[in-house]
């Protein structure tokens, strides 16, 4: 399950950044596409730590 989080968070992260380039039709998300690739980083991170 924690895998298809990361998977979801890893395509919105990449449509919100290069979403509004490719198509006009997807507003610009600002500092929300960075705070997707965080948690995306953190949650790779407890998963390799064997946390979560």
């Amino acid at each position: 399950m924690l895998t298809w989080i990361i998977v979801i968070l890893l395509i919105l992260w990449v449509l919100g950044y290069f979403g509004p380039n490719v198509y006009s039709g997807i507003p610009r998300s600002g500092n929300v596409v960075h705070v997707l690739l965080v948690i995306v980083v953190i949650l790779i991170i407890l998963k390799l730590l064997g946390i979560m």
